[in-house]
């Protein structure tokens, strides 16, 4: 099996690099400095229509295949992460939509996805149920029409700024795992957003809680039928985690980008600290682990654009992303450390990297819950 680009693909990248290089990177450093959702760079994001590449053609987007979406992801993360996510989390949020929901909520809402007019967020983690996805608290009873949703969600990508919330909740409390049902719910509808977190990385990314108080959902907002929201939640997590690989991919390519600019600049002892055999042995593993690292991802990707025909997804998606993201973070951390003492300073760019690379790790499924599942796989 080939996972080498096509033409289209390798022109895309092409126009994505100089896009990110000029409209997205050059804002980094000021948006994670001062905290707020990177509204420029969402609207050139927008400009270029990258929110379309994921919702199909039917409903207004532009269909792209899955690795041309983590090739985006790649180039974005390579500039800013905290502007990937901008589009990754419509994208999340959105999946249980493109494959559960009905056609009147398809057609309702991912059109207006595509354009960038509206933004989604997935709501599955709470303060005692991240891994424990059974053991969630947050409730939707039945009442006539309408579901009533009491609760809270935490770690809540773009929390206040996604206009629509993709929301688990147990409408059968005493049936753990197949008591949990899927929700769409407008922020209009009365969604709470108490506060933001003070994050160490993607400081440009809203993170919060979500509360629900009393929140009236119409039934016509269930999606899939009622106790199939694990499935649907899990369904979702096998075909989004591949592009938090290319995102852990684009944040090492930062990483290594950076470092080799400067290892030719800096001179130490007479000459460029790139002449120096040590180093450069640090530069060129960094490298060669983030080719592997973006093979793997690739290879998740083709395997959801084939539609998953040996049933390896769960197995290759948990592996890419686990994969790539320990790569991210053992990559920027030698980048800062190739940058010395400049690297620990928030003058250069090395450290956010470093900073934006633990997450990686953590959300989606921390990388203890992907080695589960590949484990899994290979002694069933």
């Amino acid at each position: 099996m080939s996972f080498d680009l096509t033409d289209e693909q390798r022109s895309f990248r092409d126009v994505m690099h100089d896009f990110v290089d000029q409209r997205v990177a050059p804002h980094a450093a000021r948006y994670d400095r001062e905290q707020v959702f990177p509204q420029e760079s969402f609207d050139a994001c927008v400009e270029m229509e990258l929110p379309s590449l994921g919702v199909p053609e039917a409903y207004g987007g532009a269909g792209a295949d899955m690795v041309t979406q983590a090739i985006m992801a790649e180039e974005l993360a390579r500039g800013c992460a905290s502007t990937s996510v901008t589009i990754l989390i419509s994208k999340l949020g959105m999946l249980p939509i493109m494959n559960f929901a009905s056609e009147e909520i398809k057609r309702t809402y991912l059109p207006r996805i595509a354009t960038g007019e509206i933004q989604a967020s997935y709501c599955l983690s709470e303060a005692d149920a991240g891994s424990d996805v059974a053991s969630l608290r947050c409730r939707a009873e039945r009442d006539g029409d309408d579901y009533v949703l009491n609760g809270s969600k935490y770690w809540i990508t773009n929390s206040g700024v996604s206009d629509t919330y993709t929301v688990f909740a147990k409408t059968d409390p005493g049936a753990g795992g197949r008591g949990i049902s899927c929700f769409l719910v407008e922020k209009e509808w009365g969604v709470e957003f108490p506060k933001h977190e003070d994050k160490m990385g993607l400081r440009a990314s809203p993170t919060g809680e979500v509360v629900f108080h009393d929140v009236r959902v119409p039934a016509t907002h269930r999606i899939g039928e009622e106790g199939e929201g694990f499935k649907i939640a899990m369904h979702t997590l096998d075909r989004s985690r591949p592009t938090i690989g290319a995102q852990a991919v684009g944040i090492a390519q930062g990483a290594i980008d950076y470092a080799g600019t400067y290892m030719k600049g800096r001179k130490a002892f007479g000459a460029p600290i790139s002449d120096l055999q040590g180093l450069r042995f640090m530069l060129a593993d960094m490298a060669i682990r983030t080719e592997a690292a973006r093979a793997l991802v690739y290879r998740a990707c083709s395997t959801i654009d084939a539609g998953d025909p040996d049933g390896s997804l769960s197995y290759l998606g948990a592996a890419a992303k686990a994969f790539a993201s320990d790569t991210a973070m053992s990559v920027a951390t030698d980048a800062v450390q190739l940058l010395g003492g400049y690297g620990f300073t928030k003058e250069f760019p090395v450290e956010r990297f470093m900073r934006d690379a633990k997450i990686t790790q953590i959300y989606e499924g921390t990388n203890q819950v992907q080695r589960i599942v590949v484990a899994k796989h290979l002694l069933k």
